[in-house]
């Protein structure tokens, strides 16, 4: 299996090649073109539950530097340094590190890291990246960033993407080692395997996957998911629709369990103005275990309080409906789900998704964001607040 020590030597190991394939001077250029991206993330959290923890309150701070240098003969590398932290005195909340359990969890515990450090070779019928880096597939249900968090997630990975044709793309990853949004020490020795097939149609892509998940540090723990899918949008006089369609079936080892997703999705824009309705399922082996998805960006998916990181023994519906507005000052969202077992009839709550969003000069962002669930028979009412402020240079 390849260990991050073996990774650094591989990475050495290419660079010194892009190095050999041209004069000094020129590598010199390499890294004295390069561009230099700052990133900061300012925000404040709130959360209350209706259980016996504490409502916590966070200040946080994300600074994010990047440097990537230009290429030379299709080689070029990236590095990237994250920060968080708390400010002010203001960070009593859980971090899921182990400090602060008697408050609610907030999810961005201080840390200092490299976020990313990677050579990638590109060529006309593809891209090579080896190293730390930040991986999204599809739309990021089964695999990605988890930007939402401060910290966010990347992998340890080879990272080969082939493009034979235009409309095709062949896309296999190995990961040895997960980074978690809970800082280096959370980090997971893996030994996964992705494959994702893509084909742009005139309608939509058409996306074929097997997701080959194991855990290092649990025996017995593979994770195997097969599935299909197919997204696109499509135009009607001033109307666009945008549909998704999607269907996978998973095996549980550690459960010795078997479980199928189901998503479909559609919606409609026209003007400033846009909707959706959709309908997910992730379902249950009789109440034994729940269709997981751990590698996911899983804040985008089944409301924002994030009740449902992880799906319980008895499956998962989300029925939603949302609606967006943009407007001259920015854009806002609303979205409501209503939440039931695939197992059994349970009935586990609802709940409301509000945000507005917006940007001012070249380089700001700002937004306020609220999520109420409404909890039946699963879990407790919780009311989430968020507000920030962003910049990109």
């Amino acid at each position: 299996m390849m260990k991050p020590k073996y990774l650094a030597v591989v990475t050495a190991m290419v660079l010194s090649a892009g190095a050999q394939a041209a004069s000094v001077n020129n590598v010199a250029e390499m890294f004295q073109q390069g561009s230099v991206k700052l990133d900061a993330n300012l925000r404040y959290e709130n959360v209350q539950q209706d259980n016996a923890l504490k409502d916590a309150d966070a200040l946080t701070l994300r600074t994010r530097l990047t440097f990537e240098t230009a290429e030379l003969h299709g080689f070029s590398a990236l590095l990237e340094f994250e920060d968080s932290r708390d400010l002010f005195g203001i960070n009593d909340y859980s971090d899921g590190t182990g400090n602060g359990t008697d408050y609610s969890v907030i999810a961005d515990p201080n840390t200092t890291e490299v976020d990313q450090a990677a050579i990638r070779y590109s060529h006309q019928m593809g891209k090579v990246t080896v190293g730390r880096q930040v991986v999204a597939l599809d739309n990021q249900r089964f695999v990605g960033h988890v930007g939402w968090r401060q910290d966010r997630q990347t992998f340890d990975a080879v990272n080969l993407l082939l493009t034979p044709m235009a409309d095709l793309s062949l896309n296999y990853i190995y990961i040895n080692q997960r980074n978690r949004i809970f800082g280096d020490e959370q980090d997971i020795d893996a030994n996964d395997h992705l494959f994702n097939l893509g084909y742009q149609t005139d309608f939509g892509k058409l996306s074929g996957y097997a997701y080959l998940l194991d855990n290092d540090k649990v025996e017995n723990d593979d994770l195997n998911t097969y599935g299909v899918r197919f997204a696109g949008a499509s135009k009607m006089s001033d109307i666009k629709l945008n549909y998704q369609l999607e269907y996978a079936t998973q095996e549980n080892e550690a459960n010795d369990a078997d479980t199928d997703y189901y998503l479909v999705e559609v919606g409609a824009g026209m003007g400033a103005f846009g909707a959706k309705v959709g309908y997910e399922v992730l379902g249950s082996d009789n109440g034994k275990v729940g269709f997981s998805t751990p590698l996911a960006t899983l804040h985008k998916f089944n409301g924002w309080t994030d009740t449902f990181l992880g799906t319980p023994d008895q499956g998962l519906q989300d029925l939603y409906v949302g609606l967006t507005a943009k407007t001259g000052y920015g854009a806002f969202a609303a979205v409501y789900h209503d939440f039931s077992s695939d197992y059994g009839s349970i009935d586990y709550g609802s709940e409301v998704d509000l945000q507005f969003t917006t940007k001012f000069g070249k380089h700001y962002n700002a937004g306020i964001k609220y999520a109420m669930y409404d909890a039946d028979d699963f879990s407790v009412d919780t009311d989430k607040l968020w507000v920030w402020v962003g910049a990109s240079f």
